[in-house]
């Protein structure tokens, strides 16, 4: 079997309305009904025992290696926790080539999911090991890695109840939506009429808060440090236990929270020096985390973001606890949701409750 071309349907196409990579696949004359192989699907049920029902689609039930391959890289991805649904083989005028379809909703996701079928092909083939789990979790992890966050998310999601096609520009939060004089752009939260000055102010911190005290907005106490000695002078100031992170931040990179020591401060201002040039400190104001989604001067969504945790079992260790809970596929949001090594250090000193 070879595998002479994939692309990628990025909207509506012939198939269905539904993303997917189509693969020219060419196939020997034994592989055109793979039944002719002596013991073939045995060996592919025992690589991939998830593999599900080989039945092709439409008029023809000659099964071909094509066949296998469209099914193989749609359960993958499905075992990866992608919801993948749809895919075709089609035979086309020439003899032994087909088209393979198959869904993906996230297209490094899809293309690799075909490579991978392509070596559980080969495997079974040639009477060669192929590590599925391995195969599966390189796909979910990938799929963490390119998948929207949650905000971009939500839009595509209200977007396609629309009816309104996308397209990501980037392999971050990027994304077009509609064609021509019509489409309008975002990333993330932000669209593309907001304004450069808001943007600005949003992503300095001490000028967001003045600006919001000046409004008559309850902010904490505290402001940027020159250095650590003046990061622990602001401490005492403002009283602990404080908050420490960089200005210019985002996402909670480099937070810490409920510090109620100089040793935890120190080590919590290099947390942050490493991702930012200038360090705030603040009182620390207990309670829960939201993010509020607005549109239209109306309140659509609120999420409450808890704090990384592990519980101990009295068998592992914290960092074997955190790889664990990172195997958790509902972790995964693209946006760095499993546990970081700086979070694992903040764990491990019990700075992250």
């Amino acid at each position: 079997m070879e595998i002479s071309r994939s692309r990628a349907l990025r909207g509506p196409n012939l198939w269905s309305r539904n993303t997917a990579i189509e693969s020219i696949v060419h196939c020997t004359p034994e592989e055109q009904n793979f039944t002719l192989i002596p013991r073939f699907e045995d060996k592919v049920r025992a690589r991939f025992p998830a593999i599900g029902g080989l039945q092709g689609q439409g008029m023809d039930n000659t099964l071909s290696v094509a066949h296998v391959l469209e099914a193989a890289a749609l359960s993958m991805q499905a075992q990866a926790g992608c919801p993948v649904t749809f895919s075709r083989t089609h035979a086309t005028v020439e003899p032994g080539t087909f088209q393979v379809i198959v869904e993906y909703t996230e297209e490094a996701v899809g293309k690799r999911a075909v490579e991978l079928a392509q070596q559980l092909i080969n495997a079974a083939l040639n009477d060669t090991e192929f590590d599925v789990k391995a195969a599966i979790n390189e796909l979910r992890e990938l799929d963490e890695e390119e998948r929207v966050g949650p905000s971009t998310g939500s839009l595509l999601n209200a977007a396609l109840g629309r009816g309104i096609p996308f397209r990501r520009l980037t392999a971050g939060s990027l994304v077009q939506l509609g064609w021509g004089s019509k489409a309008r752009k975002f990333q993330a939260a932000e669209v593309d009429q907001t304004s450069s000055v808001a943007e600005t102010i949003a992503q300095d911190k001490d000028l967001t808060k003045r600006l919001l005290h000046a409004a008559g907005v309850p902010v904490p106490m505290g402001r940027p440090a020159k250095d650590v000695e003046d990061a622990w002078a602001i401490a005492e100031e403002v009283g602990l236990p404080v908050v420490v992170k960089p200005q210019d931040g985002n996402q909670g990179k480099g937070v810490t929270v409920n510090i109620t020591s100089r040793e935890q401060l120190e080590k919590a201002y290099a947390t942050s020096m490493e991702f930012g040039t200038v360090v705030m400190v603040e009182r620390f104001l207990p309670g829960h985390d939201f993010r509020l989604l607005v549109v239209g001067n109306h309140l659509v969504a609120a999420a409450r973001r808890d704090p990384p945790q592990v519980l101990g079992d009295g068998e592992h260790t914290i960092r074997e606890l955190v790889d664990i809970v990172n195997q958790d596929p509902r972790r995964g949001s693209g946006h760095g949701t499993a546990l970081t090594k700086i979070q694992l250090d903040n764990i491990a000193i019990g700075r992250i409750a």
